[in-house]
């Protein structure tokens, strides 16, 4: 195609400037073609881009098909239970439940029930009525001097700066106007994150708010603004789920001079966070950590998230709270599974447990070494839906954090641009076209509205199930498509079962 352009392309080129100097007219015509030329003898010969090299000024359409695959996948292949991380008809669910429309479904379920990934809740004949009471729950051990009555669903953490300031004004109004907390994710606290909701504050690896010069804990910052009558809760991160043992990652393009000073970094340099913290160092240290950070905000919870890796480390900081009876008043779990707006793939997709077994493993652990009453377990990672909420409280979690949920409600529309400043939506971006794109009052009312839409009907399984309230959520309300297979042998034997044992021989 290359040798074929280059030689066909200069015959057309002098052909049509031959015709239209004859006829005097349509200059316009070899004007194009020979720019068209032009372009595609610079890709013929240049050394950074093999595709364009062997098919000159084509090989743009390959690029550009490229760049629209998520919309082109989304659009016209996209089944209602396809799509990745989040199917369209969990998105479409979440969407109509932000507007505050029906979200009924017609014509029964799409799912493969009798798939063994299936799962599903156990109702009872005997169901009682839906509670109109949203769920709470005290955060705030024997330790903390001003517990916090929390919701059992809120908003996970999201930097400033991998949001845009309308986002999390959104956010923190439907917060404000739902009464539920706000987590900050690690860039600190900004302007717009103090619209009057609740906050939990995530104090990161990079002390970003309450760091000095040299990027170390700062104690008299951290006393200044943990002392804000919005902060309710803080939150010492170790590991997110979507990339431990990584560190946070704020691409250059979204750093801002606004979010550099809120954060104490250079703007346009992309920041990265330190794969650990630097105020401590073992398990000791993390606990003396949450006993200081408890006693500068003058008696808040204070927590730790972590996603799961070593699990002897988990059971040196059990060991260790019961050596310096010092108790975190809260542990978030985050699993593998959970989001992020910029990782390396193999840290996305290999690195730490899932939330289920990670919860299962926490919750045994802790009542291992009796230190589950002295604490709430909060889960965070693909928490989306009601059913995710019971099947996380059924697991052991006492409350439950989401953040890609909320993004749909402000109109999140899955592009996977997050990293790129150029999310279409305006919420993950910096860019200032696309954010005026959001409007704030709109957004506000719809996070309010999904995070009120989903815990109703959090209330109407529970009742369906027969249950009178959260305490009564367990694992036998769960049943899961291999039950079904090892009741079908039962009554169905495996007709190969012989097949199989004779190949073994």
């Amino acid at each position: 195609m290359r040798d074929k352009f280059l030689s066909w392309g200069i015959v057309l080129v002098i052909a049509t400037w031959t015709v239209a100097l004859l006829i005097r007219t349509h200059y316009w015509i070899p004007t194009l073609l020979s720019a068209i030329y032009a372009l595609g003898v610079y890709n013929a010969y240049q050394s950074k881009h093999a595709i364009l090299r062997n098919f000159p000024v084509l090989g743009y359409f390959r690029y550009f098909f490229e760049s629209i695959s998520p919309e082109m996948q989304q659009y016209f292949i996209e089944r209602e239970t396809d799509g990745k991380p989040f199917p369209r008809n969990q998105r479409s669910a979440v969407y109509r439940r932000a507007k505050n429309l029906s979200d009924t479904v017609a014509f029964g379920t799409q799912l493969e029930v009798n798939h063994r990934k299936y799962e599903g809740i156990k109702h009872s004949i005997y169901a009682k009525s839906p509670s109109e009471e949203l769920p709470r729950v005290w955060v705030g051990g024997e330790q903390c001097t001003q517990p916090y009555h929390a919701s059992l669903f809120n908003i996970s953490a999201m930097s400033f700066g991998a949001l845009s300031d309308r986002a999390q004004i959104s956010l923190n109004r439907g917060a404000k106007k739902g009464n539920f907390y706000h987590n900050t994710g690690e860039g600190g606290i900004s302007p717009y994150h103090l619209e009057g909701g609740d906050l939990c504050w995530q104090i990161g690896t990079g002390y970003f708010g309450c760091r000095d010069d040299e990027g170390k804990f700062n104690a008299e910052l951290f006393a200044k603004y943990s002392t804000l009558p919005n902060v309710k809760m803080i939150e010492i991160k170790l590991s997110q789920g979507a990339k431990p043992g990584h560190g946070g990652v704020l691409p250059g393009v979204k750093n801002t001079p606004e979010i550099a000073a809120i954060r104490h970094v250079t703007p346009g340099m992309t920041v990265i966070s330190p794969p650990s913290h630097t105020s401590f160092s073992d398990a000791a240290g993390l606990l003396r950590f949450v006993q200081e950070l408890r006693e500068l905000s003058g008696g808040k919870p204070v927590g730790f998230k972590l996603c799961i890796g070593d699990t002897k480390e988990f059971e040196d900081v059990c060991v260790q709270m019961n050596v310096l009876k010092i108790y975190p008043d809260f542990i978030t779990i985050d699993g593998a599974e959970g989001g992020t707006g910029a990782a390396p793939p193999e840290f996305s997709d290999g690195v730490g447990m899932p939330l289920e077994p990670a919860l299962i493993f926490v919750n045994r652990t802790l009542n291992n070494y009796n230190l589950r009453n002295k604490l709430r377990v909060i889960a965070s990672g693909k928490v989306l839906t009601s059913l995710d909420i019971l099947r996380a409280v059924a697991m052991g979690a006492d409350m439950c954090n989401n953040a890609r949920g909320f993004m749909f409600s402000l109109g999140c529309i899955q592009a996977l641009r997050c990293n790129s400043n150029n999310c279409p939506t305006g919420v993950a971006t910096q860019d200032k076209m696309l954010i005026k794109g959001l409007d704030v009052t709109d957004k506000s009312e719809r996070v309010y509205h999904f995070h009120k839409n989903t815990l109703h009907t959090c209330n109407e399984l529970i009742a369906a199930a027969g249950r009178s309230s959260y305490e009564e959520v367990d694992a036998t309300m769960f049943m899961r498509g291999d039950e079904f297979d090892h009741l079908a042998d039962l009554y169905f034997p495996d007709i190969l079962g012989n097949v199989k044992q004779k190949a073994r021989f």
